[in-house]
């Protein structure tokens, strides 16, 4: 298991399974698995590594990165995912997402937007932006767009984030699973308005990814956003907090937890 910053600087920060286990035992309600690789190196998740997860953990698994087809989909399933999560393969072909919500049902397709900040500073961009049709939020830095990103990040697509998310909903996906790239493993925060711009264009539910650093960014997104669910790495896999003490926390501050 690995935790980057900005899906960069990769640095080591476990055994996948034995986490799993522990954040089990703590109270997780569910696990996020993502070959962050696998697209980019043109290959398939592991499934062996996703069967001893699943077999040491009894909440639920979503599992992402290298799902090409509805085959990988299945394999993963049948190694013990609950769900599954395409980025890549969604961005370049469109009806996979269709393919896997009918096969497989929307509760268990997960479409996972990778987001970056394209910030509007001049007319031209204005200009260029508003005919592209993308959607601009006003930010305390400044008016943006958000674009999607696929093969963990590596490359950019063009696409607006709002409209991709009102497109994935549409086609079937059950949940989005939206990190912000800029806020990655910077503990700074999540995104908030990243995180409401998407939620209020969908009807599906949304998990904010990215930039959790301290318990109180949770009882941030939770409070100033419509995100069901809020993801976090670097301060579980570095010991920094422990799930029970984030419960503990969001319960006292009036945020509905699952005990």
């Amino acid at each position: 298991m690995v935790k980057g910053i900005e899906f960069q600087r990769i640095t080591y920060a476990g055994i996948p399974w034995e986490l799993a286990r522990e954040y089990d035992e703590q109270g997780a309600d569910e696990l996020v698995f993502l070959d962050i690789t696998a697209s980019h190196e043109r290959r398939e998740t592991m499934a062996h590594v996703i069967a001893k997860t699943a077999s040491n953990v009894f909440i639920p698994l979503t599992v992402g990165g290298g799902i090409r087809s509805v085959e990988d989909a299945r394999r993963m399933f049948n190694a013990g995912a609950d769900k599954v999560s395409i980025n890549t393969a969604a961005l370049l072909k469109h009806e996979r997402v269709n393919d896997i919500a009918r096969i497989f049902g929307s509760q268990a397709c997960v479409v996972a937007i990778d987001a970056k900040r394209r910030y509007v500073q001049t007319a031209a961009e204005l200009k260029a932006a508003t005919e592209n049709g993308r959607a601009l939020i006003e930010t305390p830095e400044g008016a943006c767009w958000f674009e999607c990103s696929y093969y963990g990040g590596r490359k950019f697509t063009g696409v607006d984030t709002l409209r991709w998310a009102q497109e994935v909903e549409e086609r079937g996906a059950g949940e989005i699973l939206l990190t912000s790239m800029d806020r990655d493993g910077t503990k700074d925060g999540f995104d908030l308005e990243l995180t409401q711009a998407v939620c209020d264009c969908v009807n599906i539910p949304v998990i904010a990814s990215g930039g959790c650093g301290l318990p109180v960014h949770m009882k941030a997104v939770f409070e100033t956003t419509e995100a069901s669910a809020a993801l976090a790495a670097s301060i579980f896999h570095y010991k920094e907090y422990s799930i029970q003490e984030v419960k503990r926390y969001l319960r006292e501050s009036g945020v509905h937890v699952r005990v």
